[in-house]
């Protein structure tokens, strides 16, 4: 293998070693402010930061959500959704919507630690989760969900300069976010803010 085994060891100790407590009565500051305020307390949910391992580095899972889907359709996103009353914690969701999504195969997915909360304008308070997958098979779009499935190489994610700024109206304000462009994958919005505070957190001072 060409990989930094190392690499891992590395990241593993600027992650959270578990998540944050999901205290919903608490005040949040979201990424955008919509014009009304919230009327219920946010919905937990969790996404996959899936570092997968290849010959030549790792890379890191993205989907492009089915243009069927009624919110956010055609976007680039990680794996991931609500975290159900079952799941055991954010860690158990994210990997079990990644099974759903892309038939990510949950014990081929190591979780190595956590990203602090990120509150939405949607009203969503989400936990990363990172985790290091060895696939033993292919990742399978489920086209009810998901329309592509890709990987950007971690090299890319690390590089400073892969990052861009996204501009959107909404409401007639101005909002903007971190973008990434891979290979016609657009990549903005929570996706490429999540991406970029990976990289902030646990890739900076990486060399590769």
């Amino acid at each position: 293998m060409l990989v930094d085994d190392g690499l891992i060891d590395r990241i593993t100790e600027r992650l959270l070693p578990r998540p944050e407590i999901l205290e919903l009565d608490g005040e949040f500051l979201p990424d955008w402010m919509p014009d009304e305020p919230f009327a219920r307390p946010p919905v937990p949910a969790a996404v996959l930061i899936a570092l997968v391992r290849r010959e030549a580095a790792y890379t890191v899972l993205f989907t492009e959500r089915a243009s069927t889907l009624r919110s956010h359709s055609g976007q680039v996103a990680f794996p991931g959704g609500k975290i159900d009353t079952e799941d055991a914690g954010p860690g158990e969701a994210a990997i079990r919507e990644a099974f759903e999504e892309v038939s990510l195969q949950p014990e081929d997915a190591r979780v190595i630690g956590y990203m602090p909360h990120y509150f939405t304008g949607t009203n969503y308070l989400i936990t990363p989760v990172v985790a290091v997958v060895e696939p033993t098979l292919p990742f399978v779009a489920n086209p009810n969900e998901v329309d592509t499935v890709f990987e950007v190489p971690l090299p890319m994610v690390a590089r400073i300069e892969s990052y861009g700024t996204f501009r959107i109206r909404r409401n007639g304000r101005e909002h903007t976010s971190w973008q990434i462009d891979h290979e016609g994958h657009l990549i903005w919005g929570i996706t490429a803010n999540l991406t970029r505070r990976f990289r902030d957190m646990a890739l900076a001072g990486e060399q590769f």
